[in-house]
């Protein structure tokens, strides 16, 4: 029988690592998800027929709550709620490897694990208790519930090198003496503040880099909680969920030209979660235009691009933009969608978004594919995007966002800016765009500005 898990578990596992591969592409994303699934289900059902396991009722239990709850949150999430729902999901993912640490600990009366065991459960509990709390403070933050901006705090990152210390020195005590419950509580109760105190600094503009290194981070949790209960399964699992997490936290830092270390550390004052514009306080100049004027300059057009951002997610405009981008090709004219790595509040929010919509994939282009062909675009339509287009990044060194790669759309022959207002983004600044020459301010909720442009275009 050993063997035999030994086997499903080698098959589980290479079924991870080409699911993993296949999520790299969006025409391959949906069989990657379902090689990942067959994997862990092959997982799931041959542990299950582990000899150590006492009673059943309690797994059935867990499973048919586990699955009802799922369910419901599955069906009932919006898409703009995602990236909250992975927020939870990691905290969840987190606690749960912290749960069963503390659960091989108090399974004796007489604690006496092998030095690697005992540190093991330790890391196990500090990893997933800060994920735990950190992953539920970045949901409060993208739900609303928890300030979006900085939170500064007198000492901030002593404090948290302090407790991190303390943590570790706790640790190593608790395997001289493994019988000391009260060291035990002390790691799990400062480890759930830590997460609070790491995350609490991180403002909104930053949160997509926060998610990733959460999802890193239960990852790391749950391998090491592999080694607690001897499960390689779960060590590949964790492991691959931990390298992917950071690999993707990597690219999302470079997306912002950000240091990781500049995030964790919540350096960035300005990454609130927006509001008025920033400035010298005088109202900038700034030309706008209606739907009908709209419909015929986009009929004069060979070619568009359009440029989504969260705010066409707040206003569930995809559709809208879908139908837009085909009624731009019946009439003959060349459509594009650019995404910037961190559009949206989580990686590939962008193209799930317009996946949902049935937009094909071979319209979607990255920012290094596409940049290059701004200058011969006829008219690109900033719809709920702010932060990823504005040229300050590119030449103002006083600016928070100098530096950060952006899709250089102010090079089109025309600019059209969809926003309900002239308020700032994510990174509380002005936007440079909005007052150019060639940029025209269509103001409106995006999805009915978006139904009334088509309807314009129809009846042209």
């Amino acid at each position: 029988m050993l063997i035999v898990s030994y086997i499903i578990y080698l098959i589980a596992s290479i079924l991870f690592i080409f699911g993993i591969k296949k999520l790299g592409s969006p025409k391959t994303a949906r069989q990657g998800n379902m090689l990942s699934s067959i994997g862990m289900l092959l997982a799931v059902v041959i542990t299950l027929f582990d000899h150590m396991i006492i009673t059943y009722e309690w797994i059935i239990a867990g499973l048919v709550v586990g699955s009802l709850i799922g369910s419901v949150m599955a069906t009932k999430v919006q898409m703009t709620g995602m990236p909250q729902m992975v927020g939870l999901l990691n905290g969840f993912g987190g606690g749960a490897s912290a749960v069963v640490a503390l659960g091989e600990y108090y399974k004796v009366e007489t604690p006496n694990f092998e030095i690697n065991i005992i540190i093991t459960i330790v890391l196990s509990i500090l990893i997933g208790a800060v994920t735990f709390t950190g992953s539920f403070i970045a949901f409060g933050k993208l739900q609303g519930i928890v300030t979006g901006k900085v939170v500064k705090y007198p000492l901030q990152n002593p404090i948290n090198v302090l407790l991190f210390v303390a943590v570790i020195v706790a640790g190593v005590f608790l395997v001289i003496d493994q019988s000391s419950v009260e060291l035990l509580i002390g790691i799990v109760a400062v480890s759930l503040i830590l997460g609070v105190l790491l995350v609490l600094p991180i403002g909104g503009a930053d949160m997509p880099v926060a998610i990733s290194l959460l999802n890193s981070y239960s990852g790391i949790a749950a391998s090491m909680t592999g080694f607690v209960i001897n499960n390689n399964m779960l060590i590949i699992a964790g492991a691959l969920v931990g390298a992917s997490g950071i690999i993707l936290t990597i690219i999302m830092c470079k997306g912002m030209n950000r240091s990781l270390m500049n995030v964790v550390l919540g350096g960035r004052e300005s990454a609130g979660s927006g509001g008025a514009a920033v400035g010298d306080g005088t109202q900038k100049p700034h030309k706008s235009i209606d739907s009908e004027e709209l419909a015929m300059l986009f009929d004069s057009a060979s070619n568009v691009v359009i440029v989504p951002g969260y705010g066409m997610a707040v206003a569930q405009a995809q559709h809208a933009i879908r139908d837009l981008a085909n009624a731009l090709e019946a009439k003959g004219i060349n459509v594009r969608f650019a995404i910037h790595p961190v559009a949206g509040r989580m990686p590939g929010h962008m193209n799930v978004l317009l996946a949902e919509a049935q937009v094909s994939y071979d319209k979607l282009y990255a920012l290094e594919d596409i940049n290059d062909d701004f200058p011969n675009t006829d008219v690109v339509l900033v719809i709920g995007a702010n932060d990823v287009v504005n040229p300050a990044a590119r030449h103002d060194k006083n600016s928070p966002i100098f530096g950060m790669p952006i899709l250089n759309v102010d090079y089109a022959k025309t600019v059209i800016v969809n926003k309900r207002s002239m308020n700032v983004g994510y990174a509380g600044i002005d936007n440079e765009l909005f007052y150019l020459d060639n940029t025209l301010m269509y103001f409106g909720d995006a999805k009915n500005a978006v139904v009334k442009l088509v309807n314009e275009l129809k009846e042209l």
